[in-house]
This record gives C-alpha cells, sequence and structure tokens, in this order.
C-alpha cells in the first residue's frame, strides 16, 4: 500500500516537473512572439509581410505546425495588450536564454522592423530598448542589426 501511495505521488511531481518545462517552454514562445509582435506594431502599421515574417519566425524557431504558430499569435495580442510593459516578457528570456539566443531573437526584430525597406525613428528607438531590455551591449545589438541587413539583402537578391 505504501509503495502505491509513493508511485502516485512520485508520477504526479514528475508530471509536474513536466509541466513546469512546458510552461516554461510555452512562456518562452509567448514572450518571443510578444516582442516580434512589437516590433512588427512599433510604426502603427503592421503591414502583411511583417505578420507574415512574425508567424514564419515563430513557426521555424519553435517547430510549431501552422495552426499553433496562429494560436501562439493570437495568445501573444491577448498578453501583450494586457501588459503594463516589456519587461515581464525579457525578463522571461533573460532568466532561460543565453546571450546568443537573445541575439538570434534581437536579429528577427531587426527583420521585421527591416521589411518595409525603412527604420523608422520609433523602430530605432525600440529595438535599442529591446536590447537593453535582453542585457545586450551596443556591440551586440549593432551586430544584430547589421546581420539582419545582411540576410534581408541576401534573401532579396539570391
Amino acid at each position: 500500500m505504501f509503495d502505491l501511495v509513493k508511485n502516485i505521488l512520485t508520477k504526479k511531481n514528475d508530471s509536474n516537473a513536466q509541466a513546469n518545462v512546458k510552461s516554461d517552454q510555452d512562456r518562452t514562445r509567448i514572450a518571443a512572439a510578444v516582442l516580434l509582435l512589437e516590433a512588427a506594431h512599433i510604426d502603427d502599421e503592421c503591414t502583411e509581410d511583417e505578420l507574415n515574417h512574425v508567424l514564419h519566425t515563430l513557426q521555424t524557431n519553435f517547430k510549431l505546425s501552422e495552426a499553433i504558430t496562429k494560436e501562439l499569435v493570437d495568445i501573444a495580442h491577448a498578453e501583450k495588450s494586457e501588459a503594463v510593459d516589456l519587461w515581464e516578457f525579457t525578463n522571461h528570456i533573460n532568466e532561460t536564454h543565453s546571450i546568443e539566443e537573445k541575439i538570434i531573437l534581437l536579429e528577427a526584430v531587426w527583420r521585421i522592423i527591416y521589411m518595409d525597406g525603412r527604420l523608422d525613428k520609433h523602430e530605432d528607438h525600440f529595438a535599442h530598448r529591446l536590447a537593453k531590455l535582453l542585457r545586450l551591449s551596443h556591440r551586440e545589438m549593432i551586430g544584430a542589426k547589421l546581420a539582419a541587413k545582411e540576410k534581408m539583402n541576401a534573401d532579396t537578391t539570391g
């Protein structure tokens, strides 16, 4: 009898641990989606290309189906509208991701910003503020910006 109770408790704790891992993965996905959506909307004009890039980035980086990605974006829109600021999202990323992973995220933000071929002052300010929130240096932020430009140029010429 004692072994049965012990097994049930152990399985329950294992499932809680798995739920926490899944919850962390979900929070990461939502945080990334919120930041990408913020980049797409920062100039008060989210184009279809920008939204498609957000969807593609999330789907590719997190290996999600199209339906799940669209659901993730819907959840991120809701979370974004309820949030006071971006700190809760950047804080989660800071606690769970490496500098290299944060640079990849910032590079994706820069690609969204440059999707329309121009840099608005609000977009530039957002990218700088986001880099600070992600605890990235100015050099890392500029590196992400240049990498994004280079990738976009390669995509249009190649």
